[in-house]
């Protein structure tokens, strides 16, 4: 075998080589990232039970949802009746999907709940029904719905500052009690 042949196979080796370990590598790769993915849930709101949890009826069983990366009012403070009522004109009785960001020490799935196109917990935002819960976002648009939120006074931002306690601390404050 002449040196040019036994160069060119050496090189067609070497290539093969690499090009079956860079296949293998993306086909890992696709692996990771569908081991990674967060879970969707597909299913009907059967239950608004305040301004940022949902009952969803997902393959005939319940499951609890607990809105990502937001914080409505609570029970007891100014607008959590409105907070729960928007979100139900939004949700309640129709099919919508979520999106897993977490799950919450109650069990409960911590997502993102879309209606078609239309991303709820933005929208809850938006209309300053909630705040963005600083501790667990990561979602730049929800800052800047806020922002606009409070820049066109809506919703909870149209109520005196002395009336606008952040949800997080209404509870530790009503933990302290």
């Amino acid at each position: 075998m002449s040196e040019a042949v036994k160069s060119l196979t050496c090189i067609f080796t070497k290539n093969i080589w690499q090009l079956f370990i860079l296949v293998f590598l993306l086909q890992g790769c696709g692996l990771l990232l569908s081991i990674f993915a967060p879970n969707q849930y597909e299913g009907k709101v059967i239950k608004v039970a305040d301004g940022d949890s949902i009952t969803i009826l997902y393959e005939g069983k319940e499951l609890r949802i607990r809105l990502a990366e937001i914080d409505a009012p609570e029970r007891g403070q100014p607008l959590w009746r409105k907070s729960r009522e928007i979100l139900a004109d939004y949700v309640a009785g129709k099919e919508v999907t979520v999106e897993e960001f977490d799950v919450d020490q109650y069990g409960r799935v911590v997502g993102h709940v879309y209606l078609g196109d239309l991303w709820v917990n933005g929208e809850l935002v938006r209309g300053g029904y909630a705040y963005v819960y600083p501790k667990y976002a990561v979602s730049k648009k929800l800052y800047e719905f806020e922002k606009d939120a409070q820049g066109n006074k809506a919703g909870i931002w149209k109520l005196p500052k002395k009336e606008r306690i952040k949800p997080w601390v209404w509870r530790n404050n009503k933990n302290d009690r």
